[in-house]
């Protein structure tokens, strides 16, 4: 049986599967953890629509010479979905309190604020507490929404941009000791919410290539499988917040200075490699 992703032969090895319940049970786990959506399904060039899967279901695939599916990537749908917030967001600059309403309303009932909700919490969450009239304005709330699409349509790029500042917060983290014992309480906060907000970045970042298909087995930073150095990103984080917060000093500077501040640069560093050299394994059509 011949297998379409998107249009393209997809490079799966059916071992066990008997029907076309077990083979499509098998792509949906595969793509579904990166958030990706089966949106079409087409048997021997007859597309199977929701009422009919049930019975397709149970078709031998001994029986089918072709199965071509059609597969909306979360790129793609995160993509969407941040196009239509931004343009309810800049309609509520000038709108009047009745208009406001209705243009709170219909993205309350939009697909795109459903996808947020699931996919993208913290800028969903965001947006509700702007559209309630809380937290940000719409103004800020766009330049957030704009910079996740920039880092969905050209990771490279927002990648290139982001590299004097990744440095610049990178130095900032070497300081934290010093700034912490001289009393520079606000510098070493900022430094801190700095450091925070730069990683969540390239993380996301990360994300969007593992939603393509990135095995994070076999993508390295420092020598290291992502796994590995995520988790020990993480867990070195959690013990700089702790200490920080219990102002051991001692502690918080040396994970800060040797921990922290060259993970972020060896992180940036294996992105840029990255973006530069990989081919997706789900791409559109």
């Amino acid at each position: 049986m011949e297998i379409l992703l998107n249009n393209k032969p997809a490079d799966i090895i059916l071992n066990t599967e008997k029907t076309l319940g077990d083979v499509l049970s098998g792509i949906e786990l595969w793509i579904s953890s990166s958030g990706n959506r089966i949106s079409e399904i087409s048997v021997d060039g007859k597309e199977i629509s929701g009422q009919d899967l049930e019975e397709a279901f149970n078709r031998e695939i001994n029986n089918i010479n072709k199965l071509e599916i059609n597969i909306s990537l979360w790129r793609e749908l995160a993509a969407e979905a941040l196009e239509t917030l931004l343009e309810c967001s800049k309609g509520l600059e000038n709108a009047s309190f009745d208009e406001r309403k209705q243009i709170v309303s219909v993205w309350e009932e939009s697909p795109a604020a459903r996808f947020l909700a699931t996919d993208i919490g913290d800028l969903s969450e965001l947006a509700g507490l702007c559209f309630s009239g809380e937290g940000l304005s719409s103004a800020d709330l766009c330049i957030l929404i704009e910079e996740r699409l920039r880092e969905l349509k050209d990771a490279n790029r927002e990648l290139n941009n982001a590299e004097v500042l990744v440095k610049t917060v990178s130095e900032r983290m070497e300081e934290l000791p010093l700034d912490m014992q001289t009393g520079k309480d606000q510098r070493a906060a900022e430094t801190m919410l700095l450091f925070s907000r730069i990683a969540e970045k390239l993380f996301r970042v990360l994300f969007i290539f593992k939603s393509e298909g990135l095995s994070l087995d076999d993508f390295t930073v420092d020598d290291l499988p992502a796994i590995t150095f995520i988790n020990e990103f993480n867990a070195a984080l959690q013990e700089l917040s702790a200490a920080y917060e219990n102002q051991d000093i001692v502690l918080a500077g040396d994970v800060a200075e040797y921990e922290l501040a060259p993970r972020i640069l060896k992180l940036h560093s294996a992105l840029k490699i990255l973006t530069n050299s990989y081919t997706p394994v789900i791409t559109l059509s």
